[in-house]
């Protein structure tokens, strides 16, 4: 009997110590939304290749259950474009809806094919099994970035041939175009502060960020512009609403080996100001803000589709993170992923980050450890090459 206690107590202990190497699956569905664009490419002297339209999809996966095997739920035959910052999409707070902007459609061009600015906004129902397209909305001329309220009932759209900004209505699965907010030059990207009360464009050609008050279904354009670095292509907000960043692009939306910045801007102050400016390395694009608020990463483009000859060509490209305590931001570490990242999301507890590799055709996974980022090794193939990514509004 002793010696069936002992082997018994052996076989427990075994298992216990392989449970706890185990990852733990997480559990809750959590949902990300990503654009994969088949139409564009470059060749390895960096020149644009167009390529005809019928093979884009909009990919749903499921980061919660599993946070290191993500899960694809769909792929939803949807036209979308790369031209324009990686957030042309986004997730209601209920993760019931999900809003996809296209920016460009394909035209033909004799023998050849080209863009043109679109004006649709796909509306895509999340709780249908599988996820499906419900409506198309008519926007405004090349809608790009855009934000939903953490309400859960109102969105903006930055439109960057209109040189404005679109207002819907969300009510339900029903999504309305409410109103146009004029802007006067080009905007990319828009993001809505936390309280809902104002929101934040950024003025990309012009290097400035642009003040929106909110009131109900009211948007004003408050005519108060903030400076900040060279080519502003893609922002966030801390989740207490206190601190904005921009991702400075920098070279008009391209890499070419010259450091560029984010831009920290006082929300809290009257008037809000830039307080900071934080070098991060080369052609910062696709940018966010953990839900913990304490963490940001800025993905570097660092020439991946530039000619290979060039002297900044990197083969892959690196995320930088940025540690953020109170209005101090910093500089933590740098880690490397794959080809052109656009689309950055962050899990919703802050322990995981997603970013799209569009030479690669596939999501690289990286881990939290405290204000530094680690490459976990996992990655996600993709049915396509992601142009954007987002998770749900929080």
């Amino acid at each position: 009997m002793m010696q069936m206690r002992i082997l018994v107590a052996t076989i427990t202990l075994a298992l216990l110590a392989g449970c706890a190497g185990m990852q733990p699956a997480g559990g809750k569905r959590e949902l990300m939304i990503v654009g994969n664009d088949e139409k564009v490419s470059w060749d390895a002297a960096g020149k644009l290749v167009l390529m005809p339209p019928g093979k884009d999809t909009v990919s749903v996966i499921d980061i919660g259950t599993d946070p290191l095997a993500p899960k694809i739920l769909a792929n939803l035959p949807l036209m979308n474009s790369i031209f324009g910052p990686p957030t042309n999409l986004a997730i209601t707070p209920d993760e019931s809806l999900a809003l996809v902007a296209n920016s460009m459609e394909w035209v033909k061009d004799g023998e050849a094919w080209k863009p043109v600015p679109d004006n649709k906004l796909y509306v895509i129902d999340l709780t249908a099994n599988p996820p499906k397209l419900i409506d198309t909305v008519a926007v405004g001329k090349q809608p790009s970035g855009m934000s939903i309220n953490r309400a859960g009932n109102l969105a903006l759209i930055a439109n960057r041939t209109d040189n404005s900004i679109s207002v819907l209505r969300i009510a339900g699965k029903k999504v309305t175009l409410i109103d146009t907010v004029a802007i006067g030059e080009q905007v990319a990207h828009v993001e809505f502060t936390p309280d809902g009360k104002r929101a934040i464009a950024a003025k990309f050609p012009n290097h400035k960020v642009a003040l929106l008050e909110v009131a109900g279904e009211k948007v004003t354009y408050a005519k108060q512009d903030i400076p900040v670095g060279l080519w502003p292509y893609n922002l966030d907000i801390t989740p207490d609403g206190k601190l904005a960043i921009s991702a400075d692009n920098g070279n008009s939306g391209a890499a070419d080996g010259h450091l560029d910045t984010v831009t920290v801007i006082d929300l809290e102050a009257t008037p809000a100001r830039v307080i900071d400016k934080v070098v991060v390395g080369d052609g910062p694009e696709g940018f966010a803000i953990s839900p913990t608020g304490k963490l940001a990463v800025a993905l570097l483009l660092k020439g991946t589709n530039s000619a290979q000859s060039a002297w900044f060509y990197n083969r892959n490209a690196t995320v930088v993170a940025l540690k953020i305590d109170g209005k101090k931001v910093t500089r933590t570490n740098e880690v490397e992923v794959r080809g052109l990242p656009e689309g950055v999301v962050f899990s919703n507890d802050g322990r995981y980050i997603y970013v799209g590799n569009f030479m690669d055709s596939d999501i690289s996974i990286l881990r939290v450890d405290g204000d530094q980022i680690v490459n976990t090794g996992k990655s996600l193939a993709l049915p396509g090459h992601p142009a954007s990514m987002r998770g749900r509004t929080r």
